[in-house]
């Protein structure tokens, strides 16, 4: 005779069946999407820095949201917000963590030595302490350097041709930037060399921008070097403002402000580097530890000069040099 099933038996049988189907044939369960966190002293994450990292990422096959998330923790120009950060990415968990600055990989690499580090930009890191060696990091952190302090030196060199009367120039330098300071050894060594008196106002927080600039009027100072670091990065349209409103042409370390009415930059191209920490995640992702990976360099810098700067401030650039330079904004 005949079995006979109810529906809710036979249903129950078919739910067992379909919850076994995965192991019978064999099949994986999903990868888990890898969690990347972003640990900078930025304001938003609508950057030219971190889109030039998405798009590294979506050369590579990692897309937001459907392969890969992106966890971004910003200080807001805040560096004491770093620490609390950066321990809060270790904790919930991510993958990576990718840095953008000296003080916000120092935080990153104070809260963890097993996370990965990939240092998006920052100065040196090796006066900074984060490794001792370019080729060998050793430890979990590898990444990009932008060399800032070496290139001090010929910003001042650029600033001096650019302005052969300008004898008083402020530079605008971060103390809690620990490559900042070998930096501003450097420029003032070659001001020195070239005839300049090179007055430095320490600025550690954004709000006291204003008041560095007002003190800058007050010293009767001619022209502004900004020396590399992520908080002025990310306080450039400020920054380019201020000299302007100050009637100073300003030397900066990165095309960006030269982009909001910044006169000259000379540098590397701090977003393409940053997009090159892509790679340093993609290798990691696949196995890779970040120790082995040597620290990326960049190979080429750009002279950027902006005219109509130049003209609001009623300034004339020397020909030899605008004929140098590798863009002009007019």
């Amino acid at each position: 005779m005949p079995m006979k099933f109810s529906a809710a038996v036979i249903s129950a049988i078919l739910a067992v069946v379909l919850v076994a189907l995965p192991r019978v044939t064999g099949e994986q369960p999903l990868a888990k999407m890898p969690r990347i966190g972003v640990l900078s002293l930025a304001s938003t994450s609508s950057t030219p820095m971190f889109a030039a990292f998405q798009r590294g990422l979506r050369d590579l096959g990692y897309v937001e949201g459907q392969n890969i998330a992106i966890e971004y923790h910003l200080a807001a120009g805040k560096v004491e917000r770093l620490t609390e950060l950066a321990a809060n990415l270790v904790q919930l968990p991510v993958d990576i963590i990718v840095t953008e600055g000296n003080a916000a990989t120092e935080a990153a690499k104070e809260a963890t030595r097993k996370v990965p580090i990939v240092m998006g930009v920052v100065g040196d890191p090796i006066r900074g302490g984060i490794v001792t060696s370019l080729a060998q990091p050793g430890g979990n952190v590898t990444g990009i350097t932008l060399l800032a302090p070496e290139l001090s030196a010929k910003r001042v060199e650029l600033l001096k041709e650019a302005f052969p009367f300008v004898t008083h120039v402020a530079v605008l330098w971060n103390p809690s930037n620990r490559s900042a300071a070998e930096a501003l050894q450097q420029a003032m060594a070659a001001g020195e060399i070239l005839g300049l008196q090179l007055r430095p106002f320490a600025v550690v927080d954004p709000e006291d921008l204003g008041k560095a600039f007002e003190a800058m009027a007050k010293d009767r100072v001619e022209a502004l070097l900004t020396l590399g670091d992520a908080m002025f990065w990310n306080c450039r349209a400020q920054i380019t403002a201020l000299a302007l409103e100050h009637h100073l042409p300003g030397l900066y370390p990165e095309r960006d402000y030269v982009d909001e009415g910044g006169f000259m930059s000379y540098g590397p191209n701090a977003p393409d580097s940053f997009r090159h920490a892509a790679m340093f995640v993609d290798k990691i992702l696949k196995g890779a530890k970040p120790g082995d990976l040597p620290i990326g360099q960049p190979a080429t810098f750009e002279l950027v000069i902006n005219l109509k700067t130049a003209q609001a401030l009623a300034m004339t650039v020397p020909p030899p040099l605008l004929f140098r330079a590798d863009e002009v904004i007019r």
